[in-house]
């Protein structure tokens, strides 16, 4: 889904930090990726979508993603391959009600961590249009 987030920029041959380092790096994701989820699992309407043998895997994959995508390890990539978002989702159902309560919870998880409002923003903006991408059902 389109190109990574915030690059570094070199400057007088010194890398500005990514937006992932800028935003806290690993800690802060891993908080996202975990308030997230924790509120994933009692929710009746996402709980019905994900299989129950694969909570920890699933967070583990949004984790490794997320990271990747705003300039972290790449492990994503070397343990998965290309992300392709809406062929690792076409096997569930995901309607416009799934994709409120995913963005309701991500939205929560992002509040929780309290990431300036700029960098709020930035992730906020590619999560609501990741979401609206994955939606492959009829409300």
């Amino acid at each position: 889904m389109g190109p990574p987030g915030p690059q570094p920029i070199s400057i007088d041959g010194t890398e500005a930090p990514t937006f992932y380092d800028s935003v806290g790096g690993h800690d802060t994701f891993e908080a996202i990726v975990s308030g997230f989820y924790a509120r994933v699992s009692a929710d009746p309407v996402l709980v019905a979508i994900y299989p129950q043998d694969e909570w920890a895997a699933a967070a583990r994959r949004l984790l490794m993603f997320l990271e990747q995508y705003w300039g972290g390890p790449h492990t994503y990539s070397e343990v998965r391959g290309h992300p392709r978002l809406r062929a690792r989702h076409v096997e569930f159902t995901i309607d416009r009600r799934a994709h409120d309560h995913w963005l309701a919870h991500m939205r929560a998880a992002l509040d929780d961590v309290g990431l300036t409002p700029e960098a709020d923003q930035v992730i906020w903006s590619y999560l609501q249009t990741a979401a609206e991408m994955l939606i492959n059902h009829p409300s």
